[in-house]
């Protein structure tokens, strides 16, 4: 079993910057990848970025490179998500995930283990 908690949501002005945080514990081996989705109200859940133990596989959803930063802590067993320029459409749960995998995917079926989701909410 994996737990996943995630912080750092919050009231953002469209403009500002987060950072959100997820905490993995329990049965975290090196062969897996930790990713972020997001879901808007009325939206499917999309991906946001993914990252590999070792942190040298990086993926982004096409549409927000250059504005969020994915990365990893291992000795806190913690992933992040840096979002900047952020714009009212950001606005979503942000949810962390895990597979047990070295394989990433932006779909979120094969991801294992979730996180409760924190609040991103964005004020033009």
């Amino acid at each position: 079993q994996v737990q996943l908690v995630e912080s750092g949501g919050g009231l953002v002005q469209a403009g500002g910057s987060l950072r959100l945080s997820c905490a993995a514990s329990g049965r975290t081996s090196s062969r897996h990848v930790m990713a972020w989705f997001r879901q808007a109200p009325g939206k499917e859940r999309e991906f946001v970025a993914a990252i590999t133990w070792s942190g040298y596989g990086i993926h982004y959803a096409e549409s927000l490179k250059g504005r969020f930063t994915i990365s990893r802590d291992n000795a806190k067993n913690t992933v992040y998500l840096g979002m900047n320029s952020l714009k009212p459409e950001d606005a979503a749960v942000y949810y962390c995930a895990f597979r047990d995998s070295r394989l990433y995917s932006d779909y979120d079926g094969p991801y294992d283990y979730w996180g409760q989701g924190t609040q991103v909410t964005v004020s033009s």
